[in-house]
């Protein structure tokens, strides 16, 4: 522990009355780490500590530290103590830099459909690790089954078929290397059978516009409206499948209607066509009981795509495929051809985890969290800006703030960016293809907002500083109206 008699200027005026000494702590403390005396990465002593050897009291240093640990100065560590921030970029900062501009840590982050990964189990997945790698029998650390570890895959039937109404069997689940590596293996095999053309969603994931595309595969935009994916428009692609976000459109935050549920299964019949379902939140919706899987209403042309990754940290790195019959034995062949298989011990110890039902309780913990931060988030955007309104599903990590005519989104993230947070515009996601046909109307401007990334001390001052982004370019817009 460092000696707080070593931290330089805390000798300074404090022997004034208990406000003017937080004063005093804080531009100290505030000072230190702006002029590198002290270091990203230092541990302060314990607000203990610290009290008793400035002459004190402990609520004093507490309250200092709770601000500087709010406004981004500070890290506060679970079980760890209190840590100096780390800053972005290199650079010293000049006496008159606001805090915001020295910020920030990788925390400050409202980009939509990131979990908060300081939360992850990691006490609970310790001993679901250390429970597989006792109890495993020797063969199991070989090479494993193609489709990955039988126990995980039986484990993954029943907790999808309760929780999210998949119809599945441990047989028909391939378990791989993330998301990513079960679409690109879905985009494989849908090529070497002949596909050529792929519908997405117009509003999306470019990153998975590029696995398709890497695949071979020609993507084509399927508009989005408020109820969600317009099938109608896939009798006029001649596509051979379709990316769907069906229980919560990525990003717009809305659900594929019923109607349209059954409509896209009606096409996929006719058309001979392949529906590949990207369930990535399914597991968060909190204003009623969550849609269920669309492979629910047709196993045999749904592929449902699933991740751990939101429900415990993209670290884990597994997610999973309900892969119908007809497309089986491709999609084995192309697990074999780029040596596809997930890592064996990360199985096991997942296949411990749920077992133990830690899976369901952090999804429990995850989903109260994530609703807190939703309802902050619809009353603070209701309290401070004005013309402005929250849209899409009490449901997942993110939402839309939707933004009066004529605000730049661009303007906005780059705001954000010099406050020290990333924000994203609706825009950002769209793809522009418009196949032979006028080009669509642009939605009305709105930022993506991501509520599951920060740290839970660390949301309220990333949502304040993307509200203060929006403020400043609303009175930028009104200034340029009136002119």
């Amino acid at each position: 522990m460092r000696d707080s008699r070593a931290i330089p200027g805390l000798d300074l005026h404090l022997d004034l009355d208990r406000h003017r000494k937080a004063a005093s702590l804080e531009e100290t403390l505030r000072d230190a780490v702006r002029g590198r005396r002290l270091e990203a990465g230092t541990r302060l002593p314990a607000s203990r500590t610290l009290a008793a050897d400035l002459g004190i009291a402990r609520n004093v240093v507490a309250d200092v530290y709770g601000r500087l640990v709010a406004e981004g100065w500070l890290e506060a560590r679970v079980g760890a103590g209190t840590w100096v921030a780390e800053r972005v970029g290199g650079a010293a900062a000049t006496s008159g830099t606001e805090p915001a501009a020295l910020l920030t840590r990788p925390g400050l982050d409202l980009r939509g459909g990131i979990p908060d990964a300081s939360s992850f189990p990691r006490r609970e997945w310790a001993t679901a690790a250390r429970r597989a790698a006792l109890d495993l029998p020797a063969s199991a650390f070989g090479y494993g089954p193609r489709f990955g570890s039988p126990a995980l895959r039986a484990t993954l039937a029943e907790y999808l078929g309760r929780t999210r109404g998949v119809w599945a069997n441990g047989a028909g689940i391939a378990v791989t290397r993330g998301f990513g590596a079960a679409l690109a293996t879905v985009a494989r095999a849908l090529v070497s059978q002949g596909a050529r053309r792929i519908a997405v969603e117009e509003y999306g994931h470019e990153a998975h516009r590029g696995i398709l595309r890497a695949a071979g595969l020609d993507v084509v935009a399927l508009a989005v409206d408020e109820d969600g994916a317009v099938i109608s428009e896939l009798a006029g692609l001649a596509v051979d499948a379709v990316l769907l976000t069906p229980a919560h459109q990525f990003p717009t935050g809305v659900a594929l209607s019923p109607s349209r549920r059954l409509e896209v299964v009606a096409w996929a019949e006719r058309s001979g066509a392949l529906v590949i379902e990207d369930d990535y939140d399914g597991e968060f919706r909190y204003d009623r009981r969550a849609i269920g899987a669309l492979q629910s209403l047709a196993p045999d042309l749904v592929v449902y795509l699933g991740t751990a990754s939101k429900s415990l940290a993209p670290a884990v790195g597994l997610g999973w495929a309900v892969v119908p019959e007809r497309l089986a034995t491709g999609f084995a062949e192309q697990v074999a051809a780029v040596n596809g298989i997930a890592d064996a011990l990360n199985q096991s110890t997942l296949d411990a985890f749920m077992t133990a039902h830690e899976y369901d309780r952090t999804v429990r913990r995850r989903r109260a969290e994530y609703r807190s931060r939703r309802l902050l988030l619809e009353e603070r955007v209701a309290d401070a800006l004005p013309g402005c309104r929250v849209s899409g599903m009490r449901a997942g990590l993110h939402c839309l703030i939707e933004l009066p005519a004529g605000v730049d989104e661009r303007a906005v993230t780059g705001a954000a960016a010099q406050l020290g947070v990333r924000f994203d515009g609706l825009g950002s996601f769209r793809l522009d293809a418009s196949i032979g046909r006028a080009p669509r109307a642009r939605r009305p401007p709105a930022m993506v907002a991501g509520y599951g990334a920060p740290a839970p001390h660390r949301f309220a001052a990333a949502l304040d500083r993307a509200i203060a982004a929006i403020r400043a370019e609303l009175g930028t817009s009104t200034a340029t109206d009136r002119s």
